[in-house]
C-alpha cells in the first residue's frame, strides 16, 4: 500500500478503480444503473462535474487562503520556488479545472432538460428552481471567464512566462490577484445556488 501512496499517479489509478469497482456494486445489488440511458448519463456528467468543481474551487481556495497571504513570509532566496514550480502546477490545474466544471455541468443542465430555462434564470417559467441553478451556473461562467482571459494571461507575466518589464509584471500580478480574489467572493454565493437548487425545491 506504501508503495502506492507515494505515487501520485498509482493513488490516483487506484481511486478511480475502486470508485469504479463501487460503481458496479451499486450496480449489481442494486436496481440498473449502469446503460445507456438519460439518468445513467445524467449522474456520470454530475460526478465528473463535483470532481472538477472540487479542484477548481480547492485550488482557488488555496491561492486565496495559503499562497497569496504566505508570500510575504517567504524570503525572498526560496520564492522562485512557489513562482517557477508550485504556481504554474497549480495554475495548469486550476485552468483545466475550471473548464471541466463549466462543460460537465452545461452537459448535466442538458441531460435534466433545464439548461435553457437555467440560463435565463427561469424568467418567464416561475420556477425558482432555474433561478437558483441559474445564478449558480452563471457566476461560475464569470469565474470560469476570469480564469481563463483575465488570470492566466495576467498569470504567465506575473511569473515570467511570458516576457514583460518589471512595472507590467507587477502590475498582472495585481490584476491577477483582484482577479482570483473576485471569484473568491463569488464561489460562496455560486456554491450556495447550487446546494440551494438541489436541496431547496
Amino acid at each position: 500500500m506504501t508503495n502506492i501512496l507515494q505515487s501520485l499517479s498509482k493513488t490516483v489509478h487506484m481511486s478511480l478503480l475502486i470508485a469504479i469497482l463501487l460503481l458496479l456494486g451499486l450496480h449489481y445489488f442494486g436496481d440498473e444503473i449502469i446503460g445507456s440511458n438519460r439518468y445513467f448519463y445524467s449522474w456520470l456528467f454530475r460526478y465528473l462535474h463535483v470532481l472538477s468543481g472540487i479542484m477548481w474551487v480547492g485550488l482557488l481556495w488555496y491561492f486565496n487562503f495559503i499562497q497569496i497571504p504566505s508570500m510575504p513570509n517567504i524570503p525572498d532566496e526560496q520564492k522562485p520556488a512557489i513562482g517557477k514550480v508550485i504556481a504554474p502546477r497549480a495554475l495548469f490545474w486550476f485552468r483545466w479545472a475550471a473548464l471541466g466544471t463549466i462543460i460537465t455541468g452545461l452537459i448535466v443542465a442538458y441531460l435534466q432538460g433545464y439548461v435553457h430555462e437555467a440560463m435565463t434564470l427561469g424568467i418567464g417559467s416561475d420556477n425558482p428552481k432555474s433561478t437558483a441553478i441559474g445564478i449558480g451556473m452563471w457566476l461560475g461562467v464569470i469565474m470560469a471567464y476570469n480564469v481563463w482571459f483575465v488570470i492566466w494571461p495576467n498569470q504567465k507575466k506575473a511569473l515570467g512566462i511570458i516576457e514583460c518589464s518589471p512595472e507590467e509584471k507587477s502590475k498582472s500580478a495585481k490584476t491577477a490577484m483582484l482577479f482570483s480574489r473576485a471569484n473568491t467572493l463569488l464561489s460562496f454565493p455560486m456554491l450556495l445556488s447550487m446546494v440551494a437548487a438541489q436541496n431547496l425545491y
